[in-house]
């Protein structure tokens, strides 16, 4: 009823699972990663078992190998079961049990393990691979990459409902205080594979902010940018703008970024964020800092 990836990224140690289906919230069943760990999927008639033990028996030294073999030889519903695991170190694993639904099966590609049941065929699974390989930039935009191919592959024959994708990074979660730098579900979707990658853009422009163009905060900017503060009513300017980012400035600027989600673009390096600029100019069209 799934297709999904388990793979890690040897450049930065991320570990992750994309996944998509023809079932309500997959990822609510299928995706387990721990930062430093490994990363498993778990699904056909899914034993979440899987999750937390796999990472237990690779937490204490297990290959991604041998805890799936370990976890699979000792389930008595092994032959229905199908999951993927892939260890801190790269190691990474597959199985298809031998009672799951046509067409299914998986592959290992380097430090990544692709399956996937109930498929149109093995091109699904052949198409993740290429995709998943070919693919540049971080671990999130390679998986991302792989479940939309396998999707525009033919995907699950039932069709499509959910979809999910988790990243972990150790600090890499919200404020440094976890390890999920992506988590992200679309739980009832009919393209839902295509509605992740939508959410995922909006995700990785407001939260990751891994793309920010800078403009240099010159005293014309920081005009322009206290006009548009005191246009607001976040900022005072009893004698005009100043062009000095002080404090008042400052802390303007921090309270409005905070208040519409955009303070992972506030800077403390004398530049703007570019975003953040624009953003900023959006809802002041009657500010004319030029003029003043």
């Amino acid at each position: 009823m799934t297709f999904s990836i388990v793979a890690r990224d040897p450049a930065t140690g991320d570990l992750g699972v994309a996944v998509a289906s023809k079932f309500p919230a997959v990822g609510a069943v299928v995706p387990y990663a721990r930062a430093g760990v490994g990363a498993v999927a778990t699904q056909a008639w899914a034993n979440t078992d899987l999750g937390p033990d796999g990472l237990a028996l690779m937490a204490d030294g297990a290959s991604g190998t041998e805890a799936l073999a370990r976890l699979t030889d000792a389930d008595p519903g092994r032959d229905d079961r199908q999951a993927g695991f892939v260890d801190a170190r790269g190691d990474a694993a597959t199985f298809t049990g031998p009672r799951c639904m046509a067409w299914a099966g998986g592959v290992v590609v380097g430090e990544a393990a692709i399956q996937g049941n109930i498929l149109v065929g093995s091109e699904v699974v052949d198409a993740m691979a290429r995709a998943f390989t070919e693919t540049p930039g971080d671990l999130c935009d390679r998986l991302l990459a792989a479940v939309l191919a396998g999707d525009a592959a033919g995907g699950d024959r039932r069709g499509r409902q959910s979809a999910a994708l988790l990243v972990v990074r150790e600090g890499g979660g919200y404020e440094g205080r976890n390890d999920r730098y992506v988590d992200l579900r679309v739980d009832d979707h009919p393209a839902a594979p295509s509605e992740l990658a939508r959410v995922f853009e909006m995700y990785d422009a407001t939260v990751l902010v891994r793309h920010d163009p800078t403009v240099e905060a010159t005293p014309e900017a920081v005009r322009e940018v206290q006009l548009r503060l005191a246009a607001l009513g976040r900022l005072e300017l009893p004698s005009g703008p100043t062009g000095e980012l002080d404090a008042a400035t400052s802390a303007a600027l921090e309270d409005w970024a905070g208040e519409v989600n955009l303070e992972g673009r506030l800077h403390d390096d004398g530049t703007f964020s570019q975003h953040l600029l624009n953003e900023l100019r959006d809802i002041t069209p009657e500010v004319e800092p030029g003029g003043a």
